[in-house]
């Protein structure tokens, strides 16, 4: 017997100044299922899922929860009313507790007056048992890596015992055994009659959790499918409106002479205590792990964004110190950050600043005043060159989708002309033909010599887009394997090799 419909949206329509980002998109929801929502960045996923939980006002179309018409007015309104998001980008108070960040807005009050801090402890126990999470209620959230954030967001929406959950790119920082994790819990919700939908750019995890699926393309609906019926070559062709053969491109670049020499670099007060490799001219390598090995960190250690206590760092033979990121940006080196809306962007300037900050003295007029002229030349280019989809370059940055915050990020660290990229989970988030796009750059990038460091928890993209693959476990190198050669089997041997 078919499920009943449990959520309903009709024509929804939302425009913002110079783009159309929905026009008329339909999406219907049964009680009991997974709907996975699928598109390229930009498709207007997102956008359709604030205008149902009452972050955007839609400007036209209408939206029934159990055949009742409803109109959210905010968030607060959603939640009361039964309907949950776990955003892409996490937004939680880091100086606060585990607790305080799951009941924020809705404390337990003792007489009405006094935070229950007994009863909230008590409750954010009997939740996070009931969802097998491990997670001390009193840890301070800045303490703890994305992945175990990610969980108590995800802990946070189901405490809501809403009847829709929306998920929102939920594994794309959490390890292989996380992700299982949320695929039993997304299971208990569809056992109680929840309605699930599931946006994600990860094929593999819609073609196996989803009932059904529903692909946009440019803010517009384009089929609703059966997901049994549905390959991973159809799902692409109806996202890009084009086939994709390969998901990686040729690996055309060709390692030269040893650029970069680490030995021993470890950081003060983090996880990284021992790293040694080497870099190459026009080589990719990739740093895999589990998380909480200290792939990030190393990166962190090589820009100068910790304090190292221990090793040394030598680039074309000659030592450097890179004791902080400006230093390391005079000599040559990029990092592109694991959480972007944190570290990443500066959400309320525009994408035109966005893209020049880390470059101005190239715009410097007289050594005086700044070029706008040359500033917008520079931006057009990227916007071009990495494919983003902004009505201007006076757009403000945290209007556009993950993805395109994403590829204006790269273009802002292009345009300081690096020897040497760091890059933290560069697709994290990216839908499958921007992916392939950023691949193609990266491999660009090694042909012209440059020197690419790639962390990445995507273990075919490793294996598609890396030559040699270092592995970190327990803060240290476990192990070093060629790209070509290796096997998924042969590194996650290697990343439990000191946990």
């Amino acid at each position: 017997m078919e499920q009943p419909v449990l959520l309903e949206m009709r024509g929804i329509s939302k425009e913002f100044p110079g783009v159309k980002a929905l026009d008329g998109v339909n999406l219907t929801v049964r009680a009991g299922t997974v709907h996975a929502l699928m598109g390229e960045n930009g498709a207007g996923k997102s956008t359709l899922m604030k205008c149902l939980f009452g972050i955007y006002r839609k400007d036209a179309g209408q939206i029934f929860l159990e055949g009742k018409e409803i109109d959210f007015k905010n968030s607060k309104d959603a939640l009361e009313n039964g309907v949950a998001m776990v955003h892409q980008e996490l937004n939680q108070a880091l100086t606060r507790s585990v607790q305080d960040n799951l009941w924020l807005g809705r404390y337990p009050k003792l007489a009405g007056i006094m935070v229950d801090e007994a009863g909230m402890a008590k409750r954010t126990k009997e939740i996070f048992e009931t969802l097998d999470v491990h997670v001390n209620p009193r840890t301070i959230m800045s303490t703890m890596p994305v992945s175990q954030r990610q969980m108590v967001e995800i802990a946070k929406a189901v405490s809501y015992d809403a009847k829709i959950v929306v998920f929102d790119e939920p594994t794309s920082s959490l390890t292989e055994a996380e992700v299982e994790h949320l695929f039993r819990i997304i299971d208990m919700l569809k056992k109680k009659g929840c309605g699930i939908i599931y946006i994600s750019h990860k094929m593999e995890e819609i073609l196996r959790i989803s009932d059904d699926v529903t692909i946009m393309r440019d803010g517009q609906w384009v089929a609703t499918r059966p997901a049994g019926e549905l390959t991973m070559d159809e799902i692409i062709r109806l996202m890009v409106g084009r086939e994709l053969t390969n998901r990686f491109p040729p690996k055309t670049n060709k390692p030269g002479e040893v650029i970069l020499d680490v030995q021993h670099i470890a950081g003060k007060y983090t996880r990284l205590k021992d790293a040694t490799f080497q870099l190459r001219k026009g080589e990719v390598l990739g740093i895999a792990g589990l998380d909480g090995s200290g792939r990030t960190e190393v990166l962190e250690n090589l820009f100068g964004a910790m304090t190292r206590e221990g090793g040394t760092i030598t680039l074309h033979g000659k030592q450097i110190q890179n004791r902080s990121p400006r230093e390391s940006i005079k000599n040559g080196f990029a990092l592109l950050t694991e959480e972007r809306r944190a570290t990443g962007i500066f959400g309320i300037r525009d994408i035109r600043e966005n893209t020049v900050i880390s470059s101005l003295k190239d715009y410097l007029v007289g050594g005086v005043c700044l070029s706008n002229k040359k500033m917008a030349e520079k931006t057009d280019w990227s916007i071009q060159a990495m494919h983003i989809k902004t009505p201007s370059q006076k757009t403000q940055i945290r209007s556009l989708s993950g993805g395109n915050q994403q590829k204006v990020i790269i273009g802002r660290w292009l345009l300081t002309s690096p020897e040497v990229l760091l890059l933290d989970e560069p697709t994290r988030g990216i839908d499958v033909g921007a992916k392939y796009e950023i691949y193609q750059l990266i491999i660009n990038l090694a042909n012209e010599g440059k020197g690419v460091i790639m962390v990445s928890s995507e273990m075919p993209e490793l294996l598609g887009v890396c030559d040699r693959i270092i592995v970190m476990s327990g803060g240290q190198v476990a192990g070093e394997v060629d790209a070509r050669t290796t096997s998924q089997e042969e590194i996650l041997t290697l990343a439990a090799k000191y946990v």
